[in-house]
C-alpha cells in the first residue's frame, strides 16, 4: 500500500510540474510594470499596513500597484493612499455571500496557514482557497507578500514566471519554531527575501540552507505625516501601537507611577487599540493615574500627535523595525526605547539621537523619562539628532533600494544581469548578494514539509 501511496504522489507531482511548465511557456516575458502586494486586511491599522501603503505610493510612480487584502472588514482604510494605488479583496466579511460553499468551508481551519502563524485564526479553508485561487491565476509580474504565513504561500503556489518576493516586518528568531523549519525549506523558491534590520538579515544568511536569488535589507521610509516639528514645550509624553501584551504598555504605566510622582506636570498619552485595552484602563484607575496618563484610542493623523508632544516612548518587549521610532524622529521628539537589537538598537545611537534602555526594566525606563524631562538641554539634542538621523529614511532614497531590487530581479529573469565585483577584504560589505540559487519548482510533495 506504501509503494502504491507513493507512485501515486509521485505521479501527481509529475502532472504538477508538468502543468508549471506549460503555464510558464504560455506566460508573457518577465516584467516589473505590475506589482501586486499581499496583505492581510489592508483597511486595519496596523504598522505594517501603514508601510506598506507608504511602499506602494513611491512603486506606484513608475508602476501598476495593486494592493491585494486577503480580508476586508471594514469600508475605507484606516490610512490615506495614493490614488493611483488599486485594491483587490480575495474575502469580504463585511457582506455574507449565499454561496453554500463558502459557508461550509468558513467554518474549517485553514491548511495553507501554518498553525503556529500569529495571523492563523484569521484564515479557514474559504480564505485559502481565494488565495490559492488568486496566486495561480498570476502568469508574470511582482507579488511582494508581507508576512510569514503569505511569504510561505507565495512561495509554494506561484508559478515560476512571477517574480515573488518576501518581506519580513517581525525578528525571525522571534518566529515559532515550526514556522522557522518552514522558512528554511521554502524561502529558498522566492527570489529575493527582504528583511528590515541588519540584525535579521544576518539571522537569515545564517539560517537559510538555501538562500533566494537575493537576500537583502531594506528599511521602512518615513510615510508622510501632517504639520511640522514639534515645539518641545508641551509636557506630554507619547506612546503609539497596538494594545497587545507584546507592547509592554502595562511596564510603561508601571514606569509612570514613578514619572508622575516627580513630575506631576507632565502627562502620558497612548494611543492605539487592542485586546489589551480594557486592561491598561484599569491598571491606570488602580495606580491612581487618571487624568495623568490617558488612553485616547488609535489615530490616522500620526503626525498631528506627535507634533503636540515633546517625548517619544517605546515599551515594546521586541520589534521588527518599529515605525513609531521614524516618525517620533521626523517629528524631531526625543526618544526614549527599550533596546533591542533587530530595531531600536540599529535605528537608535545610545545618547545620540536618543536613549536606550535595559529591556523589561521599568525602573529604569522610569530614570531615563525623568532625566529626558528634567535636562532640557538634553531633551532637544537627542530631538534635535533624532531629525537628522531621519533624513536617511527619506521615502526616496528607501524608494530607490526598491527600484534598484525590482530591476535586478528582472535582469535576472532576462539573462542580463552583470554580478558586481567582489569588494576587498579592507573594505567588506555586509549586503553583498550571496550566489544565486537555481529557481526550484514547487510541487505538493514538498508542501508538506
Amino acid at each position: 500500500m506504501r509503494a502504491l501511496a507513493r507512485k501515486g504522489k509521485s505521479a501527481v507531482v509529475r502532472l504538477y510540474r508538468g502543468y508549471n511548465r506549460r503555464k510558464v511557456q504560455q506566460a508573457p516575458p518577465p516584467s516589473t510594470r505590475q506589482v501586486r502586494i499581499l496583505l492581510l486586511h489592508a483597511h486595519g491599522m496596523g504598522g505594517t499596513i501603514r508601510t506598506v501603503f507608504n511602499l506602494a505610493g513611491y512603486l506606484a510612480r513608475e508602476h501598476d500597484v495593486e494592493i491585494v487584502s486577503v480580508l476586508k472588514e471594514a469600508e475605507e482604510p484606516f490610512f490615506p493612499i495614493d490614488p493611483r494605488v488599486k485594491f483587490r479583496f480575495l474575502d469580504d466579511r463585511l457582506r455574507p455571500s449565499p454561496d453554500p460553499l463558502r459557508a461550509v468551508l468558513s467554518k474549517m481551519p485553514s491548511r495553507i496557514i501554518p498553525k503556529e502563524e500569529s495571523a492563523y485564526h484569521r484564515f479557514n479553508l474559504w480564505t485559502d482557497l481565494k488565495l490559492a485561487r488568486y496566486i495561480r491565476s498570476l502568469d508574470s509580474g511582482v507579488l511582494i507578500a508581507t508576512r510569514p504565513g503569505l511569504n510561505l504561500a507565495i512561495a509554494q503556489l506561484a508559478l515560476p514566471s512571477v517574480i515573488t518576493i518576501g518581506q519580513e516586518h517581525v525578528a525571525l528568531r522571534t518566529q515559532a519554531e515550526a514556522i522557522q523549519d518552514l522558512i528554511k525549506w521554502r524561502y529558498r523558491r522566492l527570489d529575493a527575501l527582504v528583511t528590515l534590520t541588519k540584525a535579521d538579515l544576518r539571522d537569515y544568511r545564517e539560517t537559510l540552507p538555501k538562500k533566494p536569488k537575493k537576500l537583502i535589507r531594506i528599511p521602512n521610509a518615513v510615510p508622510p505625516m501632517t504639520g511640522d516639528v514639534a515645539k518641545l514645550d508641551a509636557k506630554v509624553a507619547i506612546a503609539i501601537g497596538r494594545m497587545t501584551r507584546i507592547k509592554g504598555f502595562h511596564r510603561l504605566i508601571t514606569a509612570w507611577q514613578t514619572v508622575a510622582a516627580a513630575h506631576p506636570d507632565w502627562k502620558l498619552r497612548i494611543f492605539g487599540a487592542g485586546p489589551q485595552e480594557e486592561v491598561l484602563a484599569q491598571q491606570i484607575v488602580e495606580a491612581g493615574l487618571e487624568g495623568k496618563v490617558e488612553l485616547p484610542g488609535p489615530t490616522s493623523d500620526v503626525g498631528a500627535e506627535l507634533e503636540k508632544a515633546s517625548i517619544f516612548v517605546l515599551s515594546s518587549r521586541h520589534e521588527g523595525f518599529p515605525m513609531t521610532i521614524l516618525e517620533a524622529m521626523a517629528k524631531g521628539l526625543a526618544i526614549v526605547s527599550f533596546n533591542s537589537p533587530h530595531g531600536p538598537r540599529e535605528m537608535i545611537s545610545d545618547e545620540v539621537d536618543g536613549l536606550l534602555v535595559k529591556p523589561r526594566t521599568n525602573a529604569n525606563l522610569a530614570a531615563s523619562i525623568i532625566r529626558v524631562i528634567e535636562d532640557e538641554r538634553l531633551r532637544r539634542d537627542l530631538a534635535a539628532r533624532a531629525l537628522e538621523t531621519a533624513h536617511g529614511y527619506d521615502v526616496d532614497a528607501v524608494g530607490q533600494k526598491w527600484d534598484a531590487l525590482l530591476a535586478e530581479l528582472l535582469a535576472r529573469r532576462t539573462g542580463t544581469y552583470v554580478r558586481p565585483e567582489r569588494p576587498s577584504a579592507e573594505t567588506p560589505s555586509p549586503e553583498a548578494p550571496p550566489a544565486p540559487a537555481p529557481q526550484a519548482e514547487v510541487s505538493p510533495e514538498e508542501a508538506s514539509r
